[in-house]
């Protein structure tokens, strides 16, 4: 059962964020309701946070030894979102561990103060042969450092 004194999710404002990134959204992104689908706010999550990375030369999809597995995520919706609409994904690390991290992405429709959406997700770094956690490399930390 969930804690009833826990507080009740609120949208935030852009200042509690770090980074952002302008996603626009596709026709497809809506559902037979005229809103985004929820399982495309995850993709948005994953694309802030890899896009930044990789920018910032703390990824390497293709050939990099470390990579991150997603071993949990969660989402709150606050206001719809829908095509044709620009987000932008305002990006910050909560927490900050040996071999992993915890994200947390807020979606704001463009021009907007409050998120329509705001959520996050844990990435565990690991080998990328043996699947095994590793030390976060010192490039990655500190980039992600950065957005604490």
């Amino acid at each position: 059962m969930s804690d009833p004194s826990a507080a009740k999710p609120q949208p935030e404002p852009r200042s509690a964020y770090k980074a952002f990134r302008s996603i626009t959204t596709r026709w497809m992104d809506n559902d037979v309701y005229g809103h985004v689908n929820n399982v495309v706010y995850y993709s948005w999550f994953d694309t802030a946070v890899n896009a930044h990375l990789i920018e910032h030369g703390a990824l390497d999809i293709h050939g990099g030894r470390t990579i991150g597995l997603v071993v949990e995520t969660q989402c709150n919706y606050f206001g719809p979102l829908a095509f044709p609409q620009t987000v932008d994904a305002g990006l910050r690390v909560a927490k900050l561990g040996s071999s992993s991290v915890r994200y947390e992405v807020g979606l704001f429709p463009a021009g907007q103060d409050a998120t329509a959406a705001r959520g996050h997700f844990v990435h565990v770094y690991v080998d990328r042969a043996s699947r095994r956690p590793v030390p976060l490399p010192a490039e990655l930390r500190s980039i992600l450092e950065r957005l604490q």
